[in-house]
């Protein structure tokens, strides 16, 4: 689980624990800690970004938690998004094991389409200097737009996504 800076481990909090991490050293591995009167490994690091992130399990060595954590974040991404994000999945209501397991490839599918859109597009900042929306929104927007009227711009678009394939009459074989 990801904690907070404030959090209390073996009476520090986890913030006084990354004051003592040295310039230009990776990240801090504590094991078997105190995190809410549980024993933990927990694994303190800054992001590219400067911020601080705290992860603790109880569950593997110290030098997996951060490999698990990385693969857990992208899935928790991905379902954030398809959930609430824009997607809407559960107002679909569908409970046939084999029309979710469809509708979640199509998602996913649609999904990636618009990271890859979102990555190309330009994004104004905020004062903290993170991105004012996300790339799957921005991509989202930009694909809703370009498939509700005629548009150069989907042309683009289908070319960004496949550019090995072209519908000249060469590729097509006449």
């Amino acid at each position: 689980m990801r904690l907070r800076s404030d959090t209390l481990m073996d009476d520090w909090t986890a913030k006084d624990w990354l004051s003592r991490l040295q310039t230009g050293t990776a990240g801090l591995l504590v094991e078997d800690t105190l995190v809410y009167g549980q024993p933990m490994n927990v694994v303190l690091t800054h992001t590219r970004d400067g911020e601080a992130l705290v992860i603790a399990s109880n569950a593997g060595a110290v030098t997996t938690i951060q490999t698990r954590y990385r693969r857990r974040f992208l899935i928790e991404c991905l379902f954030r998004a398809l959930k609430s994000k824009g997607f809407q999945l559960e107002g679909t209501h569908m409970t046939l094991h084999d029309h979710v397991e469809r509708l979640l490839c199509l998602l996913t599918l649609t999904y990636t389409w618009c990271v890859l859109v979102g990555v190309t597009l330009d994004c104004p900042k905020k004062a903290h200097g993170r991105r004012a929306w996300s790339v799957v929104k921005m991509g989202l927007r930009e694909l809703v737009r370009s498939f509700s009227r005629e548009s150069a711009r989907l042309c683009d678009l289908i070319d960004l996504l496949m550019p090995s394939q072209t519908n000249s009459p060469e590729s097509v074989g006449y």
